[in-house]
């Protein structure tokens, strides 16, 4: 009987996988910054743990573009999508290769400035819908 269990468990983990994409849909949405559409803003959707699962799955990311609108995709990988489920949602302001130093050491300043309440201070929550969603929009402030 054990023999057949962990037989089970091997075949399930093979099937299934770690990060698997079943739990991926697709999010894309707007952010403003005091009401208008922002470019260049790194957005980074972070799965949070409950208690059934101690690896919710990978992190995703998108740049918004001068129209402020972005799309994510996991992060180090090319698949689109964010993990289903209740994500912890940062923002940052994106500096241009053009503002790295030829040895990679220096980084310039990006070109919009995005308080720490938004980065990795965020308190802001999004439920990634199992069929994904196009209005994950957000709207920042800024003093």
């Amino acid at each position: 009987m054990l023999r057949n269990v962990v037989l089970f468990g091997t075949i399930f983990v093979g099937v299934n996988g770690c990060g698997s994409n079943e739990n991926l849909a697709p999010v894309s949405g707007v952010v403003k910054l005091n009401g208008k559409p922002a470019a260049d803003i790194e957005v980074i959707f972070q799965p949070i743990a409950e208690a059934t699962s101690i690896a919710p799955g990978p992190a995703a990311f998108g740049v918004t573009g001068p129209d402020g609108r972005y799309a994510v995709k996991v992060i180090g990988e090319d698949k689109r999508g964010a993990t289903v489920g209740k994500n912890q949602v940062m923002f940052s302001g994106r500096a241009s290769a053009a503002d790295f130093s030829e040895d990679g050491s220096k980084r310039g300043k990006p070109a919009v400035s995005i308080p720490a309440r938004y980065s990795n201070e965020s308190k802001i929550e999004f439920e990634v819908p199992a069929k994904g969603t196009t209005s994950a929009d957000f709207e920042l402030k800024s003093p």
